[in-house]
């Protein structure tokens, strides 16, 4: 057994670029006597694999580990088993944390006993805005029902809000979201990890509400989310359409469906937010400045609307829906299917 407490796993979500950085950035703002790092190589180019070897060959606490190309889920189905510390914290390589980030999502999951701990991640410079903003404190699942059928919705209560508006303090939440989020390790071993790119995190999240654990938002501390502003290289264009593509997509979409019974309101949206931030990533990669790459995005946004509109038939769904599990008995909703592959 490891004598740390934490072990961050860094892994890739929209890019490859950045890895170095984000391995500094954690080195800089976190003390080592807290944590191992283990950094997944899911297919990195040579050089950002090089550079990321070079900030840890003096470090006696991580360490990488090359599984080849993958989506996150199933490398963290992986690599779940090498982690032998009480939490493990899953890190994006494009999200950064912030001084003293650590001790308070240690302090309220000793407290509370939690089976995640996310913090507050705020959403810096890139798509829809160049300013500072809240991309996510706690998550309600609600529902909503269409011609008959019910659909969830994932609603961030406070989305874009700005960070002096943002509570401080410590809630319950029925989601997290995948930036950076700290589970206790023991319970991350026990649940489902399905094949999932799309509401993979809310899936998680409805295991453990079926399994009486307890989700908390801790705003003390905070990582930031790099919402592509960084200019991207080409290769990070691969990995996007490969980990984004309408393929996985829909099997994840069919998969959670499968395993829980509701549709997704939102499920063209989604579809419509990969065109849009594959769109911006292309515009980043040809220098493109972040204003005027969101001017372009939302000129091609719009006609593509126009031309092939979202199935959208409320106007205000969030508004017209209820809570999930207030409708539901023990308020825990019941898991259909347990397989995690189509």
């Amino acid at each position: 057994m490891s004598d740390k407490q934490v072990t961050i796993v860094i892994s890739p979500r929209d890019r490859f670029s950045g890895l170095a950085d984000c391995i500094d950035n954690v080195y800089q703002h976190t003390d080592e006597s807290l944590f191992d790092l283990i950094i997944v190589d899911l297919g990195y180019p040579r050089k950002e694999i090089q550079q990321a070897r070079a900030r840890i060959e003096t470090k006696s606490n991580a360490r990488i580990i090359s599984y080849g190309l993958m989506i996150p889920m199933e490398s963290l189905r992986k690599v779940r088993d090498e982690i032998n510390t009480p939490y493990t914290f899953l890190l994006d390589n494009d999200s950064r944390v912030s001084p003293d980030w650590l001790p308070p999502l240690i302090e309220t999951g000793d407290s509370t006993g939690a089976a995640v701990i996310s913090p507050l991640t705020l959403e810096k410079d890139g798509v829809d805005g160049a300013y500072l903003r809240n991309h996510v404190y706690t998550v309600e699942i609600r529902t909503v029902e269409v011609e008959g059928k019910q659909y969830l919705i994932e609603h961030k209560p406070y989305r874009r809000e700005l960070p002096e508006n943002m509570p401080k303090e410590t809630a319950p939440t029925q989601a997290f979201e995948l930036h950076g989020v700290m589970f206790n390790t023991k319970i991350l071993k026990e649940i489902e990890l399905p094949q999932m790119a799309i509401r993979e995190h809310l899936d998680i999240g409805m295991q453990l509400r079926a399994k009486g654990e307890k989700l908390f938002a801790d705003p003390r501390s905070v990582i930031y989310f790099d919402n592509l502003g960084s200019r991207a290289e080409l290769k990070d264009l691969l990995y996007f359409n490969y980990r984004w593509n309408r393929k996985i997509g829909q099997e994840s979409h069919d998969l959670f469906e499968k395993r829980w019974g509701y549709k997704w309101y939102a499920e063209q949206a989604v579809y419509f937010w990969c065109m849009r931030r594959r769109l911006y990533l292309i515009l980043r990669w040809a220098y493109i400045p972040i204003p005027v790459a969101n001017i372009i995005d939302r000129v091609v946004s719009s006609i593509r609307r126009r031309l092939f509109p979202i199935w959208d038939p409320l106007k205000n769904p969030v508004e017209l829906s209820t809570l999930l599990y207030d409708e539901l008995e023990d308020n825990k909703p019941v898991q259909l299917n347990h397989g995690i592959n189509l």
